[in-house]
């Protein structure tokens, strides 16, 4: 994989914003394969489409590819917020690729997707109104909050300037694609107990140590009086599938 921008695409363009949209768009065009199926290449849709940038020819998912000069952090600046709640409801919502480039010589440092089901409204945030004196007065716009989701969801194809296997990047994407099978509610139920599970520091842990996230998913789920029976039905499901093994006794073993 070639790390390296073509600058030569953007040389028509003035802003500095669309010239890194041209550059990485046919970065990506040129380098990247797809890390759901494994196909080969990607193609971008025609100019001005409002849903997505990129799409495998093989299997049709679809990607949206959002680039800064700075690493991506916690937190992305985003559109619309109805519409992006709307497409990580619907059906053809896209996953997004998160690409950070070195700005004085146009280069990949890091580029890694989260997967489309890894989207749910609680990493979706709602940004306040514009005021009434600006162009677009009272647009509410949303971010995407990185620090919400798994680190499961966080798949690297670059890292550090260096291009990583496309063989493992598209075996993690797959084992938890599952995840997309689930409405939008469950999805976001089962995404919250593995941010959970992530952040206990041991590989083996207990029941009770995921009863003590009880007060943190209660402010999520503010009307929902059996949070504790949703935890554990949530580990069924991550367990059905995989992501984690059960020991019995409420003692797991994480697997991710």
């Amino acid at each position: 994989m070639n790390l390296q921008m073509p600058t030569k695409s953007a040389q028509d363009y003035k802003s500095k914003s669309q010239k890194m949209r041209i550059m990485s768009e046919s970065w990506a065009e040129q380098n990247l394969y797809c890390p759901c199926c494994g196909h080969s290449s990607l193609q971008r849709f025609p100019n001005n489409r409002s849903v997505a940038d990129l799409y495998c020819p093989q299997c049709q998912e679809q990607f949206e590819l959002k680039s800064k000069a700075r690493s991506v952090g916690r937190i992305v600046p985003d559109g619309a917020y109805q519409t992006m709640i709307q497409r990580i409801q619907s059906e053809q919502n896209p996953n997004f690729f998160f690409l950070n480039y070195w700005d004085e010589r146009f280069a990949v440092r890091d580029l890694m997707i989260v997967p489309k089901h890894f989207f749910s409204p609680n990493v979706i945030q709602k940004r306040k109104p514009l005021n009434p004196a600006a162009r677009r007065a009272g647009w509410v716009g949303c971010n995407i909050l990185i620090a919400n989701i798994p680190e499961a969801g966080k798949i690297y194809l670059v890292q550090n300037e260096r291009s990583l296997p496309a063989r493992e990047v598209v075996e993690k994407y797959r084992k938890t694609a599952f995840i997309a099978e689930y409405k939008s509610e469950i999805r976001g139920w089962l995404l919250d107990v593995l941010n959970c599970v992530e952040q206990i520091p041991a590989v083996c842990f207990s029941l009770q140590e995921l009863y003590q996230f009880e007060e943190k998913l209660r402010l999520l789920y503010p009307y929902n009086r059996h949070i504790c029976a949703k935890i554990r039905q949530q580990l069924q499901i991550l367990r059905d599938h995989s992501l984690i093994e059960f020991w019995g006794k409420g003692q797991y073993r994480k697997r991710l």
